[in-house]
């Protein structure tokens, strides 16, 4: 909705998850907004995360920095509060980020098949590999919302259109590798953490876009599995 080079690629995408991290916790709040004074459910999770002092109560700082996260990755309400969704997100950047360079450690995308691209709803990320051998990731992805998942199962990149355009929702779709009905990987101007999902295609920031498709080609598997947070 949203070609693989044979040897000699190394894995160059595990920087594509601390970067962000990094990156969250400096941004600035998109627009101005009311701050709340109430103290959120994780409250205390929120702090640690965005290494502020940790006693579980909401202070003005607090508040602007959790702001700032929440624009950063287009989270709503923006005012501050340490939310169910607030902590969701930044959990499942702490989970990705403990994956390190060991994507496949579960063994659950196939080694059998030569060049593939993998994708772990459940942790929302994606890679590829040759074998048993990393290629190229991990790098965080944006998946299918409730109601509209990434469907899982082994595929086949069957069709790419370097500038498409959805004709259901009218929007760009630059980089598209489809592999699944209207599913394809492409890249969108969002954060990866913004919820709730896309509309089944796995989202991709431009520079891991234009990587798939240089690597990619038509005929590679793809092979889908787990299940996003949230479906």
């Amino acid at each position: 909705m949203g070609a693989i080079g044979r040897r000699g690629v190394v894995a160059l995408g595990v920087t594509g998850l601390v970067a962000p991290l990094a990156l969250a916790l400096t941004a600035a709040p998109a627009q101005a907004a009311s701050c709340t004074t109430r103290t959120g459910p994780y409250q205390k999770q929120v702090e640690k995360f965005l290494g502020r002092p940790v006693d579980g109560r909401q202070s003005a700082a607090d508040c602007k920095a959790v702001q700032a996260f929440q624009n950063k990755h287009g989270i709503t309400p923006s005012i501050g509060y340490a939310s169910p969704v607030t902590w969701g997100v930044m959990d499942l950047m702490n989970k990705q980020k403990a994956v390190g360079s060991k994507p496949n450690r579960d063994g659950k995308c196939p080694v059998n098949k030569g060049r593939i691209a993998c994708v772990n709803l459940t942790l929302q990320l994606s890679w590829i590999q040759d074998g048993s051998r990393l290629v190229y990731g991990p790098v965080p992805v944006r998946t299918g919302r409730d109601g509209y998942e990434t469907r899982t199962g082994l595929k086949k990149i069957y069709w790419r259109h370097i500038d498409h355009r959805s004709t259901i929702y009218d929007v760009p779709m630059p980089y598209s590798q489809f592999f699944d009905g209207g599913q394809a990987f492409h890249s969108v101007g969002l954060s990866m953490w913004n919820p709730p999902g896309s509309h089944g295609c796995v989202n991709m920031t431009t520079t891991d876009a234009k990587k798939y498709w240089s690597l990619l080609r038509n005929g590679d598997d793809v092979f889908v599995y787990g299940r996003k947070p949230g479906t």
